[in-house]
């Protein structure tokens, strides 16, 4: 089966340099293919069915509140489907059991036949500590995974929406970051398992686009925060608040000078929804274009949330990079998407959730 799964990826589409790092792309690709017809019931004349969303990855940080937008919506059913190696269900309880929500155990490096409108596909671990614990099954999701999901679009009509990363631009030697940019990725280096997994998710995506005519749709997702992430998960907002609250030192890599841009989450899922629903392909950036220093985070934490705690300098991991800023242009023009909410303003509203999960009472 994987090898003819592997033989639908065929073309390969040649884009032109203009020296200097930058590339050509489009964002509105247009193919000779015709997309498939979707299911008989978008064109019921008596009856409007509800447009029915898969989301995989639904039980994790961006997927829950995906789910919550989406679930707003009277006309959407929404099923997620979650292996729970990083989501949990404590995340959608709020929904289990709406007869407009369905929750599946169900592992996306397996084949999932079900009849769908639309799918967000999110799953993957994010995280470097969960995605470089078995840096193999990250690159199967990321690879057989979406080959997958891309099966099941061709086969239903659906949209898809892969949700990529910034990390397909590895250590950029461009700043800010344009969707044009290729990236300075290391392929063979601790991290490659995501950077790399994740590129190659979208050129199957373009590839299917080219060859089957699938709608398809690319997010590039800078850091996002906010409520739900995994406490201690090795990323940088959740690790400070962790620690702050739990009055420990703040563990800064060295040297402090890398940068970081964080976008709260349902900023995010604004423009996931918006870029979905648009006529754009992309790949699109979506993140918040303020860019902080370590040191400034850990001092803006600490500001916030614990003033007694102190900040220590500890040893970098490998293939850190040393700025992450998006141009997030496309994302105005095509959109008309850009972040809403400022660090100073999100930061509380992820301490207050940390809280509660951590239960730590706030200072009177």
């Amino acid at each position: 089966m994987i090898w003819e799964l592997i033989s639908e990826v065929q073309t390969m589409a040649t884009d032109s340099s203009n020296g200097n790092g930058h590339h050509q792309t489009t964002t509105s690709i247009t193919t000779t293919k015709t997309p498939p017809s979707p299911s008989p019931l978008r064109f019921s004349k008596f009856f409007q069915s509800n447009m029915r969303i898969l989301v995989t990855g639904g039980a994790g940080f961006i997927g829950s509140h995906l789910v919550d937008r989406l679930m707003e919506n009277e006309k959407n059913e929404v099923i997620v489907a979650d292996n729970y190696f990083t989501g949990s269900k404590d995340n959608l309880k709020k929904w289990i059991g709406h007869p407009r929500f369905e929750l599946i155990r169900h592992d996306v490096t397996e084949p999932l036949l079900i009849e769908v409108d639309q799918i967000y596909h999110l799953a993957c671990p994010a995280s470097p500590i969960f995605y470089k614990y078995n840096p193999v099954k990250t690159k199967k999701t990321n690879v057989i995974g979406t080959l997958n999901m891309l099966g099941l679009a061709k086969r239903v009509g659906a949209r898809i929406l892969l949700t990529s990363t910034s990390e397909v631009y590895g250590d950029p030697l461009v700043h800010p970051q344009p969707e044009s940019y290729w990236g300075n990725v290391n392929p063979i280096g601790v991290r490659s398992c995501y950077d790399e997994g994740k590129r190659v998710a979208e050129t199957l995506m373009f590839d299917y686009h080219r060859q089957h005519g699938i709608e398809i749709r690319i997010a590039r997702i800078f850091n996002t925060y906010g409520p739900r992430m995994n406490i201690d998960d090795g990323r940088v907002v959740s690790n400070f608040i962790a620690q702050a609250l739990r009055g420990e030192s703040l563990t800064v890599q060295s040297p402090g000078t890398q940068t970081r841009s964080f976008c709260y989450v349902s900023d995010l899922v604004d423009g996931l929804i918006r870029l979905m629903e648009g006529p754009n392909t992309g790949p699109i950036n979506l993140g918040n274009p303020g860019e902080f220093t370590m040191i400034e985070l850990a001092e803006t934490v600490k500001e916030l949330i614990n003033p007694d705690v102190e900040i220590k300098m500890v040893e970098n991991t490998p293939d850190d990079p040393r700025q992450r800023k998006p141009d997030i242009t496309k994302a105005k023009e095509l959109l008309g998407w850009e972040p809403k909410v400022k660090l100073r303003d999100g930061l509380p509203l992820m301490e207050e959730n940390f809280r509660l999960r951590l239960g730590v009472d706030k200072k009177k």
